[in-house]
């Protein structure tokens, strides 16, 4: 009920009646409790969706990547189509989902179809075609779009369109690369991409509640709402349920297998045995540590802003996973050996096997039959 009444508009009365400092006051704590009640609404909303795009599979995880990659660039487009509209510039918007539409193709096509769909691809001849000469076809979708921008060109402003089409780059550097890391993150295991992504969201929510709660000093100026409290608040929160959550998600292998097209099945795998990672260890902290460890120590959402305000972080921690991920934990995988060696020709299989039965032999690790 209080909730109620601070949320209730006050009338034109009660403000003429309230000193102008004291309505000013209660005006600010009603659009701060306001913004929290749709905030929380529609953080809610939010989980859910992810929780049940979750519960559907790695290909949903896929698409929603994708359909987010491609409203955030619209989003940095947008900004710099504003500029082109008032001066009337040709192509700019056509021109920016050309390259769009091209990145995704090059990106995709080569590691992602032939490292895990190259059984599924090789079976048709088409897919073959564009397995084998996916550069070629890239490379010219991308000269197309240049020569386009070329013919686009207009005297008095080629220093404007150079620098949209720049921006266009930027972007695509920005969006393009950073939502491809991420599918590639999904298919080492779907842990790689669900952890990351709540922490971060872990992260956001509760600095957002110990500020309101708790805020009194302010943090930096170029966000004025954020404070000390929140921060602190926040991070610990994230490394403590991040913790909870991984855990949580290492007894299970839908999560933690890596993602593999499998020929007999006709779909992908989940099944696996689990790297050490996932494992349960036993480690021993040097004594001095141990000591230590026993001490007391928008306007797309609503109340969210954009959709690019709430995956900026997303895209960078995919970033890090990844590079982390690579330099870290993937080993050589014999499975996209496998799919590579499915696109050779039946010949080329045959020579493959007997030269490798060759070496096993010559290595003792078979015997000749």
């Amino acid at each position: 009920m209080e909730l109620i009444k601070i949320l209730a508009p006050v009338s034109l009365k009660t403000y003429k009646s309230l000193p102008k400092s004291a309505a000013t006051l209660h005006s600010k704590k009603i659009a701060k409790w306001r913004n929290w009640v749709i905030r929380g609404i529609f953080t809610w909303v939010m989980l859910g969706g992810f929780g049940v795009i979750i519960w559907i599979g790695p290909m949903a995880l896929m698409v929603t990547t994708l359909l987010v990659q491609v409203w955030c660039f619209k989003e940095i487009i947008n900004i710099g189509y504003s500029v082109y509209r008032v001066h009337g510039l040709p192509w700019f918007r056509s021109l920016s989902w050309w390259f769009l539409i091209t990145s995704n193709y090059f990106f995709y096509g080569e590691s992602l179809v032939s490292d895990y769909f190259g059984i599924l691809f090789s079976k048709s001849n088409v897919l073959r075609f564009l397995i084998s000469y996916h550069r070629f076809i890239s490379f010219t979708m991308y000269i197309i779009g240049f020569v386009w921008f070329v013919l686009s060109l207009k005297k008095k402003y080629y220093m404007r369109q150079f620098s949209l089409f720049a921006w266009t780059h930027v972007a695509l550097l920005i969006v393009v690369t950073q939502s491809y890391l991420i599918i590639i993150n999904i298919f080492q295991g779907m842990i790689w991409f669900i952890v990351p992504v709540s922490m971060i969201v872990i992260n956001d929510v509760m600095a957002y509640m110990f500020g309101f709660f708790f805020g009194k000093t302010p943090l930096i100026q170029l966000s004025p709402k954020k404070t000390w409290e929140g921060f602190i608040g926040g991070g610990i929160s994230t490394v403590f349920l991040g913790m909870l959550l991984s855990y949580w998600m290492c007894q299970y292998p839908f999560f933690v297998c890596p993602l593999s097209y499998s020929e007999t099945e006709d779909g992908l795998k989940y099944e696996c045995e689990p790297s050490p990672i996932f494992l349960p260890q036993e480690y021993h902290l040097p004594e001095t540590i141990g000591k230590l460890c026993t001490l007391d120590f928008g306007d797309v959402i609503p109340g969210h802003g954009g959709m690019m305000d709430r995956f900026d972080c997303q895209f960078l921690m995919a970033t890090f996973v990844n590079v982390y991920i690579w330099s870290f934990i993937a080993e050589m995988s014999p499975q996209k050996l496998i799919q590579k060696i499915y696109t050779l020709k039946p010949d080329q299989q045959l020579e493959l096997y007997y030269r490798l039965g060759d070496s096993l032999v010559n290595r003792g690790y078979l015997h000749p039959s």
